[in-house]
């Protein structure tokens, strides 16, 4: 895009979860998109009202190349997932080029990191990386069997974060756990049986957060990589929650340690 849009800071690009080209929708994962230059966005469909609306608060134009399709909101439909809340925009682009650990690592300079063991439902993911957008946090970093590939479903969840926080799939997490100690990060897993609680689990320093599935928790060998194993301060009534208000409330946790509020 030109104009404003187009001087945007773009974002890095996620782990290459999808091969070939990726449908997203939704008006912020649209936007998002087509304001990063590690993007290749190749057709845009929608209603004239939602993207002129789009071209309109960003001051921007569509670029050139980009081919362009209006069409009504039910056919737009048609080209997403059933009840998918497209919002009149429809976007077909290639996967974002992958990102190395030692590059994350190399650029995090001591911001939190995001580890996450076998979560593979795409809501869950999506909403984590747009937390992990909110609070700075350097990478996600995922097993490459065990995650979701990127689509829509998981870009609209993440609300045009998917743009800006570099994604990371390595094949070994345990190995990569062990980069991670390397690049001087103490490891967090998060687990309602440990024995420290937030906030006063989060030692000073840079932290990687480690996260496991709902219901199976971190694998063994995954906990044996952390430096410590600690629990959110939950009511007894409520027996764990959903890992991505777990991941939220971490951040939170992690971001203000040490400060008045």
């Amino acid at each position: 895009m030109r104009g404003r849009a187009g001087r945007m800071q773009g974002g890095r690009g996620s782990g290459r979860g999808s091969t070939g080209t990726v449908r997203l929708w939704g008006r912020h994962a649209v936007e998002a998109a087509l304001t990063n230059p590690m993007r290749s966005a190749k057709q845009l469909w929608g209603t004239r009202e939602a993207i002129q609306a789009m071209l309109d608060d960003n001051d921007a134009e569509l670029p050139p190349t980009l081919a362009v399709e209006y069409a009504q909101a039910a056919d737009l439909g048609r080209l997403v997932a059933r009840d998918a809340p497209h919002q009149g925009l429809v976007l077909e682009c290639l996967a974002l080029d992958d990102v190395t650990l030692d590059d994350a690592l190399e650029e995090a300079d001591g911001r939190t990191l995001v580890v996450l063991d076998q979560v593979t439902d795409p809501h869950n993911v999506g909403a984590i990386i747009r937390s992990c957008a909110a609070f700075g946090v350097a990478a996600l970093i995922t097993q490459d069997r065990h995650a979701p590939p990127e689509s829509g479903t998981l870009a609209k969840a993440a609300s045009g974060a998917l743009e800006v926080v570099p994604w990371v799939r390595v094949v070994n997490l345990a190995r990569a756990l062990e980069s991670i100690a390397e690049a001087g990060y103490w490891r967090i897993g998060l687990d309602g049986a440990g024995e420290a609680a937030f906030p006063g689990a989060i030692p000073a320093g840079a932290v990687a957060l480690v996260l496991g599935a709902e219901g199976e928790g971190l694998r063994h060998n995954v906990a044996q990589h952390c430096d410590s194993i600690a629990r959110l301060p939950i009511a007894s009534a409520v027996e764990s929650l959903n890992v991505s208000n777990a991941a939220a409330i971490a951040l939170y946790a992690v971001a203000t340690r040490g400060g008045d509020d």
